[in-house]
């Protein structure tokens, strides 16, 4: 019987995929028109703006909106490799490949003995709660890339490192990959690729590193955690305003500044946790690398300006990765992610208009998300550092005996 189910699990994990994407496939190409905005507008209308940027040697340097490291042209460039596609259907397939490409990963891990398909199970149930805004973004691409490098983990590790640090030129957030590596050799890897291919971007490229600026300058995004203190706000008598800024929908006015900066000092916060975890922590185990990876790229996410929905698929990689790990303590976190994915679908697209207006019903989705990802961040936080920093030690209390005989005896 166990041989028949293990057998069985595969081809019913397989046909689930296939189902799910099929319909994502749908929606991006519009024979089924998903609800609420347009999510495929951004390949369109913006991807396909810097593509033409892009292809003549330049980067968009007079596009606030380009705000991404040097290695984003590549994937806005990728759809030349299929000429025979419209830049938009080439995009939407080369995002599909990138999701198999992860299923595929995933399901090789799990042949050791250590591992399990409870990594592929996630990526192949939480994916489509995200709805097709997962093949209309660059993001599923990067994780894919991210997923590579923590299972290349600690038997490979300067593979690790040299796949985290051309993560990190596509879209920052993989440099915390490295979070819990121990050894010097995926930093040295990491440093040395992110070197060269800095180099040849700054030397090929013009204004490979423009985006430093336009990223610096955003505000406070809608979906964002400090966002709930203006949805709030509104209701009070805030008058300032919601409008498209810098690629995304912002608040401007009063009191904005002052968020935003909270926001960055809550991250400055996160990674000081980090730095005093990486001091204090000394068991490590092979899971201990995912699991810092997901904690860390969760306190990144929840303490951002912004929280674009392709930000759960960078989560819903590293879970799946922590959880394809037996002895993983991850199992919570990964379950809120996903939980907090189909709560994200329902407030982008489908309830999108409700948070621009800032209603009682889109604050509660906001309330109710973020609230989740809050909830994860801690719960990851708290296992990762029960499992790998050992308690206080306090000094035992002598034996009665001993005790008795150090007491003074009154004459």
């Amino acid at each position: 019987m166990e041989t028949k189910a293990a057998r069985r699990s595969p081809a019913v994990l397989l046909a689930t995929w296939c189902t799910t994407r099929a319909v994502l496939l749908l929606c991006v190409f519009k024979v089924y028109v998903f609800p609420g905005p347009d999510v495929t507008s951004d390949v369109s209308v913006t991807y396909r703006g810097w593509y033409e940027v892009l292809r003549h040697g330049t980067f968009p340097l007079d596009d606030v909106t380009w705000q991404y490291p040097p290695a984003a042209a590549l994937p806005v460039l990728s759809p030349a490799a299929l000429p025979f596609l419209s830049y938009e259907h080439a995009f939407f397939v080369l995002a599909f490949l990138a999701d198999l490409a992860v299923l595929a990963l995933l399901l090789y891990a799990a042949r050791r003995p250590d591992r399990s398909r409870r990594g592929a199970w996630t990526w192949v149930a939480a994916v489509p709660l995200l709805g097709p805004t997962v093949y209309a973004r660059y993001d599923v691409m990067v994780t894919a890339v991210a997923v590579a490098a923590l299972l290349a983990g600690t038997r490979h590790p300067r593979a690790m490192g040299a796949l985290a640090a051309f993560g990190a030129l596509l879209k920052v957030w993989p440099a915390l990959l490295l979070a819990g590596a121990v050894r010097r050799r995926p930093w040295a890897a990491a440093a040395v690729t992110a070197a060269g291919l800095a180099a040849l971007f700054a030397v090929a490229m013009p204004g490979a590193f423009a985006f430093l600026t336009f990223q610096r300058d955003r505000g406070t995004e809608v979906e964002s955690l400090g966002s709930l203190v203006f949805h709030v706000a509104r209701h009070f008598g805030w008058d300032g305003q919601v409008l498209l800024n810098y690629g995304s929908i912002e608040f401007l006015g009063p009191y904005v500044d002052q968020v935003s900066t909270a926001a960055l000092a809550l991250t400055g916060a996160g990674f000081g946790w980090l730095l005093l975890w990486r001091l204090r922590a000394s068991r490590f185990a092979p899971q201990t690398l995912p699991d810092a990876a997901f904690t860390a790229v969760l306190l990144f996410t929840v303490t951002s300006r912004v929280i674009s929905p392709q930000y759960l698929v960078w989560l819903i990689g590293l879970a799946a990765v922590c959880v394809t790990h037996r002895a993983s303590r991850m199992g919570a976190p990964a379950l809120m992610v996903a939980l907090a994915s189909f709560l994200t679908v329902l407030e982008f697209p489908l309830g999108f208009t409700h948070v621009v207006l800032s209603d009682w019903y889109g604050i509660t989705l906001l309330v109710l998300r973020n609230g989740l990802l809050v909830a994860a961040t801690v719960t990851a936080g708290r296992s990762l550092w029960r499992a790998t920093v050992p308690p206080p030690v306090s000094a035992p209390f002598p034996p009665q005996a001993a005790r008795a005989q150090e007491t003074p005896v009154s004459p």
